[in-house]
């Protein structure tokens, strides 16, 4: 994929429809990018800070995901400007408190950002060869 290629996709607060909305919309964006493996990380990554986005903070986000020739690099924007914390996994709770450690252990590079108003959390996925 020559360039840079972005797409934009506003979410509503506490509606979790958005997951796999998102999800399809970053599916057709990478569908040129040449890496199918990365692709399913990208997709499962972005779907963690989506949920994380919208059910810790209880307002609008907006995802963000740019590919570039080197990189492809997601991004989820929220109006709170409390810093998300990777936490230790309760082995009694099997569904939630996974979604940092994921992008921790999946992301060739991940942070998190502080704006005027809130804050974005991001990763990276390096295009590499295939």
């Amino acid at each position: 994929m020559d360039g840079a290629s972005r797409i934009r996709c506003r979410l509503r607060r506490c509606d979790l429809g958005a997951v796999p909305e998102a999800r399809r919309a970053l599916r057709e964006l990478l569908r040129h990018w040449g890496r199918p493996d990365r692709s399913e990380v990208a997709e499962l990554l972005a779907s963690e800070l989506v949920t994380n986005a919208l059910v810790h903070t209880d307002r609008d986000a907006v995802l963000t995901a740019t590919v570039g020739p080197r990189a492809l690099r997601v991004e989820v924007r929220d109006l709170v400007s409390r810093w998300p914390r990777p936490r230790a996994v309760d082995a009694g709770d099997s569904t939630s408190g996974r979604g940092l450690l994921l992008v921790q252990s999946l992301a060739d590079a991940w942070g998190v950002r502080a704006h005027a108003v809130g804050k974005s959390v991001w990763f990276e996925l390096d295009a590499g060869p295939a």
